[in-house]
């Protein structure tokens, strides 16, 4: 069996019994049953309970000897633990389906969500970028999404560290959706459980996968086209020439959403990507403002968040301590990954850093010392050349 390039391009009616939406799972986790599989056996069968009785066969016509469905016992446990999670199943064509996700034209049979999905119904911007993003990076996409979230838009992202990371915390109070590569109920990284929670009660976290899986690296490009298809548009922060922001760029553009990039510093790898998509015709945009502007509709009504001129700054240091070699160490890779070509302010690294005076000081003048940075006149810092 083979995957279509492409699934229908109008929904399938949605299940409407229990039995239906067992037998949707059933079918959609059935070995070697994607996506478009999914969708070919429901426009040839009708149903997916009739999809299921000739799957074997199918499998045998394709050369596959001795195929089983999935058994009912794996799709029982699934529907246990997903009631124990919280979550509930969301089937393509039915009303608290994500509309624009229903036309892209690989959308998800089902989908897990935890939290609350009436934000589905809402205009949602997809705010992507780099991991390992510099403190001019976290700063943007916080920035980008507060502003965008005032102006009543939803923000998109998948959980993952740096801009994504900004990005949720940033729009947790107007609306964030986590799109996630695993199972809705594993988190990753680790250390954004307590965000994930967190959007678990104010915002909402979604899934194509099975409850608990793990997620692996074939998980993330997949998820990547669900962010996007989520979106009426995807803002880009900091991405390398390669990587997975980049994906979900090509997945917006196939289909057809706006894609717009935050330019950054030529001599810095993190902005290569970015800088990239401007050449080749995206939106160059520099605030919130500009990513409605690039937008074909209206936006939405604004909504009030309190006020957030800074996420970090108004967080208490922790008190003096002495650091041991592994720590200091551990400081100095922190500072570097948050530094870039362009010049940063002292104090707002102090702040992105989450730490003290006390304790940056002397680690910067170390760097300092070793040719690893700069600094430039106003109190700024960037890396050395």
């Amino acid at each position: 069996m083979t995957e279509d390039l492409h699934s229908s391009t109008h929904p399938p009616l949605p299940p409407t019994t229990e039995e239906d939406r067992f037998s949707w799972l059933r079918l959609l986790r059935s070995r070697r049953v994607g996506v478009a599989t999914f969708h070919r056996m429901l426009r040839e069968h009708g149903t997916a309970q009739n999809a299921l009785a000739a799957l074997p066969e199918v499998a045998r016509n394709a050369g596959i000897a001795g195929y089983e469905i999935c058994p009912s016992g794996v799709i029982d446990a699934e529907i246990k633990v997903a009631k124990a999670a919280g979550a509930r199943l969301l089937c393509l064509g039915a009303h608290d389906y994500p509309d624009w996700l229903s036309k892209i034209a690989d959308a998800p049979p089902l989908l897990w969500a935890i939290g609350d999905p009436s934000l589905l119904s809402r205009p949602v911007i997809a705010l992507v970028g780099a991991r390992n993003a510099s403190s001019l990076g976290t700063r943007m996409a916080r920035a980008l999404a507060h502003d965008l979230g005032a102006a009543g838009f939803v923000i998109a992202s998948g959980l993952a560290r740096g801009v994504d990371t900004a990005a949720h915390l940033a729009s947790l109070k107007t609306g964030t959706i986590a799109v996630m590569a695993g199972g809705v109920d594993v988190i990753y990284p680790s250390e954004n459980t307590n965000l994930a929670r967190d959007i678990a009660r104010q915002g909402l976290r979604v899934s194509e996968q099975p409850m608990r899986t793990a997620p692996q690296a074939r998980h993330f490009p997949s998820r990547n086209r669900i962010i996007s298809g989520l979106a009426q548009a995807v803002v880009v922060v900091e991405a390398a020439a390669k990587s997975g922001s980049l994906i979900t760029a090509r997945d917006a553009l196939d289909q057809g959403r706006d894609v717009l990039a935050v330019p950054g510093h030529p001599f810095d790898a993190r902005a290569a990507g970015c800088n990239m998509l401007i050449r080749d015709g995206a939106q160059l945009v520099l605030n919130a403002e500009d990513v409605i502007a690039a937008l074909p509709v209206p936006p939405p009504s604004p909504v009030a968040p309190s006020p957030q001129p800074d996420l970090l700054a108004g967080l208490t240091p922790p008190p003096p301590q002495k650091r041991s070699l592994k720590q200091t160490a551990a400081l100095h890779r922190q500072i570097l990954s948050r530094l870039g070509p362009s010049p940063i302010a002292e104090d707002q690294l102090i702040r992105d850093l989450s730490t003290s005076a006390g304790h940056v000081g002397p680690v910067l003048t170390d760097l300092e010392l070793d040719g690893k940075i700069e600094r430039h006149p106003g109190g700024l810092l960037a890396l050395a050349n």
